[in-house]
C-alpha cells in the first residue's frame, strides 16, 4: 500500500492539555511510513470545509514539542460546527478537499459532538468508496463522553486538569472565606459541566477529610434555590460561613440561556449565571450571619490555564493520542483510542479503542452513588476514583521574559485544490 497523508483536528471547547494529544498525534505518525505527510485544519471541521489547511510538516520543531506544555486551542484553532446528517452538501464537500490532499488518515481530537463528526464523516467516505481512516481521540473537561459504568472511557484528558485547577483554587477559597466571613460571609462559585457535576465535585479534592463549610450543588442531585439557601442558613448558624460550588446546569430558573452551533446551552454568554441568581437569591431571602453572599465565576480559565494542568493529565494526553495513530494503523476506520483503568493502587491505566458510534453524542453524568445522601457532597468513592488525575507535582512550564512561553506555529495555508466554499451554516 502506498503511503498517504494524515490530517488532525481538533473539535468543541478548548482542555489545557489538548494539546499534548495533539503531539501525540504528531510524534507517532512519525514512526509509520504508510503516512507520508502531516496536515492540520486550521479551526477544525470549519477549516476543513473552507480548505484552509496547515502542513505541520514545515514547522519548527521547537514549536512543535512546546505543545506539550501549551493549553486551548489556539495552535492550530477548534469551533463549533455542527454537521448536520441532512447537509450532504457540507459532507461532499469534505469528501473532496480530503481527496485532492490526497488524505488517507483523519484524527479528530474532541468530545461527544466531535465523536458524532468523525463517526458520519468514517461512514460517508465509505459509502463513497474513499480509501479513508476516521480515528478520534478523546478531549472534554466535563468528563461527560462515555458510559457511567466507564466501560468505554474511565476519564477524559482534560478533566485531571481541571479538577485540579478546582482543587487549587478551592484552597485559596477557604483561605479568603476563613478572614472575609465576617463581611463575605458566603462565597459562591460556579463551575463549568452542564449538567454533568464531575467538575463541581472536583472542589471536594481541596478538602478530602470534610474540614471546611463547603457545599457542592450538582445538576444531578435535585435541589433549588429554597433547598440551597435552607442548607446554606442551617451551616451558616453552625460556622458562622460557607462556601458554594454550584454546577451551571444547576436549577436556577431562567438564565436567558444562549446556544452554540450543537443546540447546547452556552453558559458563559447567556443573559445571567447561575451563581449571580444564587447570589441575589441568597442576598434577598437573608442570611443567618453577618456578611453578604459574593460570586465568582471562573469560566474558560478552567480550561485555559496552564499553570494547574495535571502531569499525569498531560502525559495521558499525549499517550493516547499517540495510541490513537497505532489504533489507525491497526484496526482501520471508524474507532476512537481511550483509557480504561487497571488499577486503583497503584493507579495505573491501559490505552484501547472503542468503537466510534459507541462514543457518538454520548452523554454521562456523575453517579447518584458518588452523590451523598443529602446530595451535597460526594463519597469516597468519587474521592479515590479522582485523586490520582490530578497528579502530585506542578507542570514543567517553560518560561520568557517572566512570562510563559507557547508553541506558535506557522499558520501559513496549503494552496487550495479545491474551489472556493462556503460551509452551509455561515450562508
Amino acid at each position: 500500500m502506498s503511503a498517504r497523508k494524515a490530517m488532525v483536528m481538533l473539535g468543541g471547547g478548548p482542555s489545557p492539555v489538548i494539546n499534548a494529544s495533539l503531539a501525540g498525534v504528531i510524534e507517532r505518525c512519525r514512526d509509520y511510513e504508510a503516512i507520508s505527510g502531516l496536515y492540520a485544519a486550521w479551526h477544525g471541521v470549519e477549516g476543513l470545509l473552507k480548505e484552509e489547511l496547515i502542513d505541520l510538516d514545515k514547522q519548527d520543531r521547537q514549536e512543535l514539542d512546546l505543545l506539550k506544555a501549551t493549553p486551548a486551542s489556539g495552535a492550530i484553532g477548534t469551533c463549533r460546527y455542527k454537521l448536520d446528517a441532512a447537509n450532504e452538501e457540507d459532507y461532499a464537500r469534505i469528501v473532496d478537499v480530503l481527496q485532492a490532499h490526497e488524505i488517507g488518515f483523519l484524527f479528530c481530537i474532541g468530545g461527544n459532538d466531535t465523536m458524532d463528526t468523525a463517526d458520519k464523516v468514517s461512514r460517508l467516505a465509505h459509502a463513497r468508496g474513499l480509501d479513508l481512516v476516521v480515528t478520534g481521540v478523546p478531549k472534554t473537561i466535563d468528563n461527560d463522553l462515555g458510559d457511567e459504568g466507564r466501560t468505554l472511557i474511565d476519564h477524559t484528558p482534560g478533566y485531571g486538569s481541571t479538577a485540579r485547577y478546582w482543587a487549587m483554587v478551592m484552597q485559596n477559597t477557604e483561605e479568603e472565606n476563613r478572614g472575609m466571613s465576617v463581611s463575605e460571609c458566603v462565597s459562591v462559585w460556579q463551575a463549568m459541566g452542564r449538567k454533568s457535576g464531575f467538575i463541581t465535585a472536583a472542589a471536594r479534592l481541596a478538602d478530602p477529610e470534610r474540614q471546611w463549610p463547603l457545599q457542592l450543588y450538582f445538576a444531578e442531585a435535585g435541589n433549588n434555590l429554597e433547598s440551597l439557601t435552607e442548607n446554606v442558613n442551617r451551616e451558616l448558624k453552625r460556622s458562622g460561613r460557607c462556601i458554594l460550588v454550584v454546577n451551571e446546569g444547576f436549577d436556577a430558573g431562567h438564565i436567558g440561556a444562549a446556544r452554540d452551533g450543537f443546540g447546547h446551552i452556552e453558559y458563559g454568554a447567556s443573559q445571567m449565571t447561575v451563581a449571580q441568581i444564587v447570589i441575589n437569591h441568597l442576598n434577598k431571602a437573608g442570611l443567618h450571619a453577618r456578611g453578604q453572599a459574593t460570586a465568582q465565576v471562573p469560566g474558560v480559565l478552567q480550561r485555559s490555564t496552564a499553570i494547574y494542568r495535571s502531569v499525569v493529565d498531560i502525559e495521558e494526553a499525549w499517550a493516547v493520542g499517540a495510541h490513537a495513530v497505532t489504533v489507525a494503523m491497526r484496526s482501520g476506520t471508524g474507532y476512537m483510542a481511550t483509557i480504561l483503568r487497571a488499577s486503583d493502587e497503584p493507579y495505573r491505566v491501559v490505552y484501547d479503542q472503542v468503537p466510534l458510534r459507541a462514543m457518538a453524542n454520548s452523554a454521562r453524568f456523575l453517579p447518584l452513588e458518588w452523590i451523598s445522601r443529602d446530595g451535597l457532597d460526594v463519597t469516597d468513592d468519587f474521592i479515590r476514583y479522582a485523586q490520582p488525575l490530578i497528579g502530585t507535582e506542578w507542570p514543567d512550564q517553560p518560561m520568557q521574559h517572566g512570562l510563559q512561553r507557547f508553541a506558535r506555529l506557522d499558520i501559513a495555508l496549503l494552496p487550495r485544490r479545491c474551489p472556493p466554499y462556503v460551509p452551509l451554516a455561515h450562508r
